[in-house]
């Protein structure tokens, strides 16, 4: 028995030895060339800014999958064609109206009522009554000595903070009630006994341009906290005169410096009617995934990931995304096939590769979410996700270092200790970039809860985020290929290759010895 414990071991250590000897080919064959080929098409103006639950973003799913397909992936199980369907709305406004005191308010300009946070209803209030952030959890009470049942409630967007720390989390880290934020707010209201809610941003004094236009809004259908109610927001303007000039103000003032305000009693009779109305019809968009069976360690997963939706068009402007996320869309396929060609010769992962690329990222991390949710493969198992979002342009405001060999490495300072010690090992034996981790602490941007990989980091799963940084083409129709440095793009790429696998064949999985934040 001995013996052939011996023998298996040896024959096990041999492979490894002998896929880290093969590791450099196959980087090789991820080249700018085939990069900027892939790259042609998926931020063509065919695919017509690949806007989620659109014909556009259908056709780079299909045209994903077909690759997937060619180099010889297995489709994930419970997918069709590759694709992991889950299911969205269209809400359709056909009615908005606001009137208190008998003064009618203009839709789109003093308020704005979406259709993922209301149902068709009439309501009538006779009272408001200020309830801060509208916070309501155990070490914060918006609502502690208010009765709040059969009135309108009106609150502040987001929630209270001192030097950036959130007061409800005591970490950098937003809390529920700024994200998902409204629904959360909602529920809380309704289970008070609110009959709506009144929204103010606090740093916006009125509706935004672009959010008018969303009288038809895509819609991802979470699961309802319990009761809701209809909610709909108000300029600055309109929440100063329903509350008096020189009162709202105060509140702003506090507001905007993250101040507590859930001791403030600001209550205001005011005859408040408010009708909404809306039609909604079935959608839905999918995710991409293709995986690589691996060996002695199939059971256990390597999951890379990139979003390959993007904002679609505006009349006959198409945006196409050619950085975001083009680029880590058409990383992920050229890893895919660098991965096929190593199993095809014999020299496959030990762990088993996942290749997903997902839709919804730009309306709100959607697809990523329904797979945290929904896995096809367990998130238990699940060693890493690598997540490539925007990895071919270079930042502007970097000034220091090498600016065309850089890349910024976001996450390996949470949930495992051996992320940062792989990258740093990796990078320095094989492609030798200045690893910029300027946005793993202290980060106004909040990088780290901006992309997909956040919805792995939540449920557990160590991660790490490839990113270049944002550019004055970013979310506009100028993001386009010819911007693209693919000579950088590509050692970026090489070092996401030869992490992911070095992480597949390594003895252990990924430790996850740091608490979740």
């Amino acid at each position: 028995m001995k013996s052939y414990i011996t023998g298996f071991l040896s024959l096990a250590i041999g492979f490894y030895a002998g896929a880290q000897t093969n590791v450099e080919k196959y980087a090789a064959t991820i080249t700018a060339a085939d990069l900027k080929s892939q790259l042609t098409i998926v931020a063509g103006p065919a695919m017509e800014g690949r806007e989620t639950a659109t014909e556009g973003q259908q056709k780079a799913a299909a045209y994903i999958a077909s690759q997937f397909q060619q180099f010889g992936l297995k489709p994930a199980p419970g997918t069709s064609n590759y694709q992991q369907l889950y299911p969205l709305y269209y809400d359709t406004v056909t009615n908005a109206s606001l009137t208190i005191n008998g003064k009618a308010y203009k839709f789109g300009e003093d308020f704005l009522s979406l259709a993922q946070n209301n149902e068709t209803k009439n309501l009538k209030g006779k009272q408001v009554i200020f309830v801060g952030y509208g916070i309501s959890d155990s070490t914060y009470d918006d609502y502690k000595g208010k009765n709040v049942k059969g009135k309108v409630v009106i609150m502040f967007a987001g929630e209270p903070r001192r030097d950036s720390i959130s007061l409800i989390t005591n970490t950098t880290r937003a809390s529920k009630w700024t994200f998902p934020g409204l629904s959360v707010k909602a529920a809380a209201a309704a289970s008070k006994g609110a009959v709506a809610v009144i929204i103010v941003n606090p740093n916006a004094p009125g509706i935004r341009p672009e959010t008018v236009t969303r009288r038809t809004n895509i819609t991802y259908p979470r699961a309802a906290a319990g009761k809701t109610v209809n909610t709909f927001s108000v300029s600055q303007a309109v929440a100063s005169e329903l509350l008096t000039q020189n009162v709202f103000d105060g509140l702003l003032a506090k507001a905007k410096a993250g101040a507590q305000l859930q001791d403030e009693n600001v209550k205001v009779k005011k005859k408040v009617l408010y009708n909404f109305a809306e039609q909604r019809f079935a959608k839905s968009s999918s995710n991409v995934v293709g995986y690589i069976e691996g060996t002695d360690k199939k059971d256990e997963y390597v999951i890379l990931t990139a979003h390959y939706d993007h904002l679609g068009k505006r009349g006959n402007v198409i945006f196409n995304g050619a950085d975001d996320d083009g680029s880590g869309t058409v990383s992920v396929i050229e890893m895919a096939e660098a991965f096929a060609k190593a199993k095809a010769e014999g020299n496959g992962p030990r762990r088993t590769m996942v290749f997903m690329t997902v839709s919804g990222e730009e309306k709100g991390l959607w697809g990523s979410e329904y797979y945290g949710d929904n896995p096809l493969f367990p998130l238990a198992k699940t060693s890493v996700n690598l997540n490539t979002d925007m990895v071919g342009r270079i930042d502007p405001t970097r000034k220091e270092g090498d600016s065309t060999n850089y890349v910024y490495i976001i996450g390996d300072d949470k949930i495992s200790t051996d992320l940062a010690k792989v990258t740093d090992q990796v990078n320095e034996k094989y492609v030798k970039l200045e690893l910029d981790r300027r946005f793993n602490a202290n980060d106004p941007n909040r990088y780290y809860y901006r992309s997909d990989h956040y919805n792995f980091a939540k449920k557990g799963v160590p991660i790490i985020f490839y990113f270049n940084g944002t550019h004055a083409d970013y979310h506009r129709a100028t993001d386009t290929i010819d911007k693209i440095n693919f000579d950088v793009m590509t050692k970026r790429v090489h070092l996401v290759f030869h992490t992911a696998w070095e992480m597949a064949n390594r003895n252990e999985m990924m430790v996850r010895d740091i608490p979740l934040k």
